[in-house]
């Protein structure tokens, strides 16, 4: 993804069938996936075109029909949209973050633990 842009539930709900199926999709599998959800050619189009505007998914002509592939994984969108809310809410601190997440609880001597693992991973010691 060029820029992040969260996608709407709806959009992950696609994106999961998409990551969940490994497979290139279309419109009608599409429409077939989601028919309980009554969403028309119209409203899939829709869905698939913001995918690829916002860089989730790739499009290839095949014939006369569009055929959808996952332009990111399901663990690198994960990641820009947890950078991006740690940027955009919390002026980049994850110090902040973490802050505002356990509120204030505390955090158990095992998660403390797990997090100093990783962060010294995470650091190279």
């Amino acid at each position: 993804m060029k820029f992040f842009q969260s996608l709407s539930d709806s959009e992950m709900e696609i994106m999961r069938y998409v990551w969940d199926s490994g497979e290139a999709v279309t419109t009608s599998i599409l429409l077939e996936v989601f028919a309980h959800k009554g969403w028309k050619v119209q409203t899939i189009s829709t869905f698939l075109t913001r995918l690829a505007d916002k860089g989730a998914l790739r499009v290839e002509k095949r014939g006369k029909a569009n055929v959808y592939f996952p332009a990111v994984t399901e663990a690198e969108y994960h990641e820009l949209e947890a950078r991006h809310l740690v940027d955009s809410k919390y002026h980049g601190s994850v110090l902040d973050f973490l802050t505002a997440f356990y509120g204030g609880k505390g955090i158990s001597a095992r998660e403390a633990d797990e997090l100093k693992r990783w962060f010294d991973r995470e650091a190279g010691v």
